[in-house]
């Protein structure tokens, strides 16, 4: 069954996350993992919600999903990211 990682980032140091774009998508290779969602424009259709950014992945497993957020290989890339923003990250499995 698939899954997905949903995240809602703001980003406090634009400069040091750019190092962080460059870095992520290598990591996602070896959980296959890919970006279903990427930073793209979003517009609020109901509720109180304006997210700078919003990123989804999909990777075939839950499992993979996880493997990949606590993998040696994406550590660097982690470390960038929550350093120069905060995010909110949901793990959800797909149908």
């Amino acid at each position: 069954m698939p899954a997905y990682i949903i995240v809602e980032i703001e980003i406090h140091d634009h400069e040091t996350y750019e190092g962080y774009k460059k870095l992520t998508l290598d990591t996602l290779k070896n959980y296959q993992g890919k970006f279903i969602v990427r930073g793209g424009k979003t517009e609020t259709l109901e509720g109180e919600w304006a997210p700078e950014r919003i990123v989804v992945l999909e990777f075939p497993t839950k499992e993979m999903a996880k493997s990949w957020w606590a993998s040696e290989e994406y550590a660097p890339a982690k470390a960038i990211r929550q350093s120069s923003s905060a995010t909110k990250m949901l793990l959800v499995e797909g149908m």
